[in-house]
């Protein structure tokens, strides 16, 4: 069965103006490594600075060939505004004066999202595989569609800097969530970044 692979990745750290640091940098590049086996169509990103220099290092590893480019779908963003009775309290003020015309543009851009990659390839088309350098928040919007959780429920996923999640598409079937969140490519000294400051394991 012909299946879309979908490779969602968060950018690399960055600094408070949204640029790559360092670490992004090396975080990226590590992630391209793990990558590089695989028989990677195409790179895509979001057109912040912090993810087109995140996918460039990413594609350095893969085969010369790579198609890298934007696209615009994949632009930081809030996929969905939840009522006040599906709001956690711990996010209420992130909420607060956020206005109706706001919502409805995250609210369309998530739908371009799932509209041009959250599907089976075409009938008659090979298997494809795609790799998306985007941001916590659209990579969370793409795992709810996947397990086809209530909309709210994107606010309870996060994503490390360089994390690997990957989605199968397959014509007729749900999405099938492969792994979601995964930093095994990278030292200990580089995960967790993007998450608050704690204990992780």
């Amino acid at each position: 069965m012909t299946t879309r692979h979908l490779y969602l990745a968060r950018h690399g750290a960055a600094d408070a103006l949204g640029n790559l640091t360092d670490i992004g940098h090396r975080q990226a590049g590590l992630l391209g490594e793990r990558l590089a086996g695989l028989p990677i169509d195409a790179v895509w990103h979001s057109p912040l600075p912090r993810a087109v220099a995140s996918a460039h290092e990413l594609a350095r590893p893969l085969h010369p060939q790579v198609f890298v480019d934007e696209a615009p779908e994949l632009i930081d963003h809030v996929p969905y505004v939840p009522g006040a009775a599906e709001t956690p309290s711990s996010w209420a003020g992130f909420f607060d004066g956020y206005d109706e015309a706001e919502a409805a543009s995250g609210h369309r851009i998530a739908a371009a999202l799932l509209a041009r990659f959250a599907e089976a390839p075409g009938q008659g088309r090979r298997d494809t595989h795609e790799v998306l350098v985007t941001h916590a928040y659209p990579i969370a919007w793409l795992v709810r569609h996947a397990l086809d959780a209530p909309p709210s429920r994107w606010l309870d996923l996060n994503s490390a800097n360089a994390a690997l999640t990957v989605v199968h598409y397959r014509a007729g079937l749900p999405p099938t969530l492969v792994m979601f969140n995964d930093i095994s490519h990278l030292p200990a000294g580089l995960r967790w970044t993007g998450f608050p400051d704690a204990r992780w394991p």
